[in-house]
């Protein structure tokens, strides 16, 4: 059980520091992700910046995950979007929509991280569920040309390199309750976190 996502950073940090090695830069996904990445930046002294992703959701239930995207980057459950029988033309037009939304917010989040090419690219979320989210994120990582591509969570299911292995070279992980099903299940405090504190995390990291 972590506190908090500070607290979930601050344990993430020797784990990574011991796998990964320089230059390296640390790429959180907003929202919780950022918090959870800026006790790694600063603990390691590595620059900080994020991945914007965003969930594609099924029509008429946006909770069900059939892919992600991530700037330029799209990834697709195509067995779930099979057992829905979602449309080319919808998707691609839903794809369209989802990109633009992760691109605004993308340039709305100042970053100190400019250039991936030739560093290690380490992605952290505050954990996985499902896998859709991190893949894209680690996709477009290797897209701006990362040397190496590593996945850092405080928390996910236990197959996680079988979701996500085809977007990392490694998958730094500290705990994988038996029974997972829930990320806020493993914190005592899992408040939302909202675009402000994002920016406020980013901008003392630039400081």
């Amino acid at each position: 059980m972590f506190r908090d996502r500070r607290d979930a950073g601050r344990r993430l940090a020797p784990e990574v520091a011991a796998r990964v090695s320089t230059p390296a830069v640390v790429l959180g996904i907003p929202r919780g992700g950022v918090v959870v990445a800026a006790e790694i930046a600063t603990a390691l002294g590595w620059p900080l910046g994020v991945v914007v992703t965003k969930k594609l959701g099924a029509p008429g239930n946006p909770e069900l995950g059939i892919g992600a995207v991530a700037p330029g980057v799209r990834v697709l459950e195509d067995d779930v979007i099979a057992a829905v029988g979602v449309g080319e033309r919808w998707l691609e037009e839903e794809t369209r929509r989802v990109d633009a939304e992760v691109r605004r917010r993308s340039a709305a989040f100042p970053s100190v991280v400019t250039e991936l090419a030739g560093a290690n690219a380490v992605v952290v979320d505050d954990g996985v569920a499902t896998g859709g989210t991190a893949r894209a994120a680690g996709l477009w990582a290797r897209s701006h040309h990362a040397a190496r591509v590593v996945l850092a969570v405080p928390v996910g299911p236990h197959d996680i390199e079988a979701r996500v292995g085809d977007a990392f070279d490694e998958v730094v992980m500290l705990e994988s309750p038996p029974g997972f099903h829930a990320v806020g299940a493993s914190y005592e405090d899992f408040a939302q976190i909202q675009d402000d504190e994002v920016r406020r995390v980013l901008q003392e990291r630039r400081l």
